[in-house]
């Protein structure tokens, strides 16, 4: 019987973490879109959260490309220490660049669905050796 629960709950386990993984690339792969057809946003928020000023158009299709190739990886499942540890980061130094976001929370509320995706990649890290469902072995 417990053995019955367990591969039920490793089922679910394995569906579950799918579905943050899906979840975060389709985040991820909008703005990494935005970067190729909007460049000049990007620079805005680079500028704006990040304090990078002068980003050229070329220099933001070199960090898209490169973006793509990482949430590639990431959705696929390929070298998980790296390019989950890789998306962590850059959404958690994507979440506390806006810092200034939170103080003014009500008008700004959109900015605080970072935080349960900043999460859902922090465990998405933790329990990268149980993210098994189609991934690239």
């Amino acid at each position: 019987m417990s053995q019955a629960i367990s591969s039920n709950l490793k089922t679910r386990l394995q569906w579950s973490l799918l579905s943050l993984r899906v979840g975060v690339f389709i985040v991820f792969l909008m703005w990494t879109l935005d970067k190729f057809f909007y460049p000049g946003h990007t620079a805005k928020v680079f500028e704006k959260f990040y304090g990078i000023s002068g980003s050229s158009d070329i220099i933001v299709y070199v960090l898209a490309s490169l973006q793509v190739l990482l949430i590639l990886a990431f959705v696929t499942g390929v070298k998980k220490r790296i390019t989950y540890g890789l998306i962590f980061l850059m959404h958690g130094a994507s979440t506390l660049s806006a810092f200034g976001q939170y103080l003014d929370g009500f008008n700004n509320l959109l900015f605080f669905a970072a935080w349960p995706m900043w999460a859902a990649c922090f465990t998405l890290y933790l329990l990268r050796d149980e993210d098994v469902k189609f991934t690239i072995k």
